[in-house]
């Protein structure tokens, strides 16, 4: 509820050094569906473009399961990549942070709400992770729609010229919500991650 003590806050993410995101904000499930439900209202208050709940394979150590182990709200988001800034994902972090803490009680006013498209990451199959090294030749863009078995981008041998490319192809069908944007890749690199949207 506004004003309440378990507000604790937002992360801001933009894809670290290897992946760009479209720009989302997202909620955990969480064992606790009351603070999972609260959660997921602050993050639809935040207001970013995409939206998500998400389930960690890997929360060991996070901040963010550290806050909601205290059953605070935490919301996360990814915005861009590169750990970059751009004019349009400053203005989303700004203006979500101000909803964020209306939401919470913190500031006056009213929630500027944003409408957002709801995704999910349902399981490993979302995920495309390099089995070869080399330069990375994307074969679609950030929101764009694929169908399971879509080419999604090929790798390209540099040690090795007149080797074959190895394909990646979209393991379900959805948008493309990542992708790998460095030129080069390294074995074991995500290289893609499609999401499905909510109807």
């Amino acid at each position: 509820m506004p004003g309440s003590s378990f507000f604790e806050g937002a992360r801001f993410h933009s894809g670290g050094r290897t992946l760009d995101f479209i720009p989302f904000a997202a909620s955990h499930v969480l064992p606790d569906k009351a603070q999972e439900a609260r959660c997921i209202a602050a993050r639809n208050a935040f207001g970013a473009p995409y939206a998500t709940t998400m389930l960690e394979i890997d929360s060991v150590g996070m901040y963010d399961s550290a806050a909601e182990a205290l059953g605070k709200v935490f919301v996360t988001t990814e915005l861009g990549g590169g750990g970059s800034a751009t004019a349009r994902t400053v203005g989303i972090a700004k203006r979500g942070a101000r909803n964020f803490l209306k939401h919470a009680g913190i500031l006056a006013g009213a929630v500027e709400h944003q409408a957002s498209v709801e995704i999910d990451m349902l399981d490993s199959e979302c995920f495309t992770f390099s089995r070869s090294e080399g330069m990375v030749e994307p074969l679609v863009d950030l929101g764009d729609t694929v169908a399971e078995g879509d080419l999604l981008v090929r790798v390209h041998p540099v040690n090795a010229l007149g080797s074959p490319s190895t394909e990646y192809h979209a393991r379900m069908a959805g948008i493309l919500a990542a992708r790998h944007f460095p030129g080069l890749t390294g074995m074991g690199d995500c290289l893609a991650v499609v999401a499905v949207r909510k109807s």
